[in-house]
């Protein structure tokens, strides 16, 4: 899970946020043991000290050095954290979308394998979680370091022919909380449209 952001947009760290008196990286962890994940890791950046705090321990924690360089960089340190382990696919998630769940999350563990390469969409809208099976890692890595560390592996994921799109919005909306308003919109339940 990547939660290395200074959430400059929202007015602090994101994964700070509070979410049924939990912080999002605490409920975001929980969610994706609830979904099947193992080993859960996260990645900090900025507020390290805080957000590592916070995180539960069945999650492991991976600190980002260079975090201000972008989002790139905290999956290719998360990347690079499991390549030591037996997982056989990794399910990118982002702290900041409160409304997917742990049913939408065991849904892309259970198309966990190898060659598997699955993006969410919701309503036709790309989104995340999004799977990478070890397969790809070499690719995603080599891509990670060619590629401008702002856009993640927006690139490797645009280009790629064996990519599949999994509908999700039956389970969620997929919007994530960039603003301290969007929290706030989630919260009363406008976010989903209720």
């Amino acid at each position: 899970m990547l939660a290395a952001g200074s959430g400059s947009r929202f007015g602090g760290p994101k994964a700070l946020a509070l979410v049924e008196n939990r912080p999002l990286v605490a409920r975001a962890v929980d969610v994706l043991r609830g979904g099947g994940c193992r080993p859960v890791h996260v990645v900090v950046g900025a507020y390290a000290d805080e957000v590592s705090a916070v995180v539960p321990s069945a999650a492991v924690t991976v600190h980002a050095a260079d975090w201000e360089r972008g989002m790139g960089e905290s999956l290719r340190v998360g990347l690079t954290s499991l390549t030591d382990t037996s997982v056989s696919a990794v399910l990118i998630h982002l702290v900041d979308l409160p409304d997917v769940g742990a049913d939408l999350v065991a849904r892309f563990v259970a198309a966990a394998c190898p060659d598997a390469l699955i993006r969410a969409t919701f309503a036709d809208a790309i989104g995340h979680p999004v799977l990478v099976g070890r397969t790809w890692w070499p690719t995603l890595l080599a891509n990670l370091s060619d590629s401008d560390p702002r856009t993640g592996a927006r690139s490797f994921l645009n280009d790629h022919r064996a990519l599949t799109l999994l509908e999700c919005s039956d389970l969620a909306t997929g919007r994530d909380v960039d603003y301290a308003a969007d929290l706030a919109h989630f919260l009363d339940g406008t976010l989903r449209g209720q």
